[in-house]
């Protein structure tokens, strides 16, 4: 009797077991990564957006949704890419190149579905107004109704929403609220299996999952410290952006790209919010990550290229050749002398063979 109670716990123990199975990686096929903004967001994985409540992430998203739904290039220059571009100075021939190279790192398709889901705004009072206002074909943008019973990443339906419209990419917005009331985010043991679970449904599909989240309080500026708890969810996610305002020039915000696993870093990108003309990308800009998110020369280099400016262009037009001269002298780099310049308004005028700037009347 004993013998055979012994026979069956061997046997129970070697069905729980998992069976060996080897996987030669000369079998596996390399993976072509497509892109839903390149290098920032791909598609069939996990995108992390986080910064601190208030910096405009729900906004910018909302903006990639509305150019997604109307199968825009999301980046303003590549709105251009069809249009013939009149190069009348040096800074727009640097315009033209952005204009061609982003055109080349976005992909353009037809108007796509796209499932946002959000546990902090109304459809009604906020998201539906910006979405329109960012002139979104509301037609294509689903929830899914959570009224009856919140939504979670371990929720069957987010899988049956996916198959159902065919979404291109899926936002949660913001993670916090869609963990479930069980689950600690601090805890690695707990945030693992959904952050799996999150990963292996943007593959299957094919679309871009994007997790919107509040930074931690932490009073260290870097971002690594920043996070949104458990190291699982940076981790998980194979890009992982960064959203901050300007110190000096609260209108401004930055996209700072802090992870990317499948290309190189971008370059920080700037959008203006402001309450009266609404959103606008501005284009590249340069700072950190850690100084964005310590307050630490925030705004200060592009301060110093306006500042330059206006003294060189005090007395009136200067060759734009001594202008960047002068520039590159001081330290300042050639990117945010441009943006400088797009901030002031800066006029360019061509006298004989070249270039001048001055300072608008």
């Amino acid at each position: 009797m004993e013998n055979k109670r012994t026979e069956t716990n061997k046997t129970v123990q070697k069905r729980l077991e998992p069976e060996l199975k080897l996987i030669n990686m000369d079998t596996v096929e390399v993976e072509q990564i497509e892109w839903l903004l390149y290098p920032f967001i791909p598609y069939g994985k996990v995108t992390i957006i986080q910064g601190d409540p208030g910096e405009g992430k729900t906004t910018m998203v909302l903006q990639i949704i509305a150019k997604l739904t109307r199968g825009e290039t999301i980046l303003p220059a590549d709105s251009t890419k069809d249009k013939r571009i009149d190069i009348d100075s040096e800074s727009d021939m640097v315009d033209a190149e952005n204009i061609e190279n982003n055109a080349s790192t976005q992909h353009l398709e037809a108007p796509v579905n796209v499932i946002y889901q959000t546990a902090e705004d109304g459809l009604g009072d906020t998201i539906k107004p910006r979405l329109l206002a960012a002139g979104a074909d509301c037609t294509k943008v689903m929830v899914i109704d959570d009224s009856e019973q919140p939504l979670t990443m371990a929720d069957v339906r987010l899988e049956e929403a996916i198959i159902q419209t065919k979404a291109r990419m899926v936002v949660l917005d913001p993670i916090q609220g869609f963990l479930g009331s069980e689950v600690d985010m601090h805890r690695a043991n707990e945030i693992r299996p959904l952050m799996k679970r999150i990963a292996v449904l943007a593959e299957k599909y094919h679309c871009a999952i994007i997790l919107i989240g509040h930074m931690n309080k932490n009073s260290n500026g870097k971002s690594s410290y920043r996070g949104l708890g458990s190291i699982d969810f940076q981790a998980a996610a194979r890009s992982v952006l960064i959203v901050g305002r300007i110190k000096d020039e609260p209108e401004i915000r930055v996209v700072c790209h802090v992870k990317s696993s499948l290309a190189p870093e971008g370059k920080s990108i700037a959008f203006r919010l402001d309450k009266d003309t609404g959103f606008e990308w501005i284009g590249e800009y340069d700072i950190s990550a850690d100084d964005l998110l310590s307050g630490d020369n925030r705004g200060q280099k592009i301060h110093e290229a306006k500042e330059f400016l206006k003294e060189i262009l005090v007395s009136g037009s200067v060759a734009q050749t001594k202008v960047a001269e002068e520039a590159e002298s001081r330290g300042i780099k050639k990117k945010t002398l441009w943006n400088a310049k797009k901030e002031l308004e800066i006029e360019c005028v061509k006298i004989g063979n070249q270039w001048f700037w001055m300072l608008p009347e």
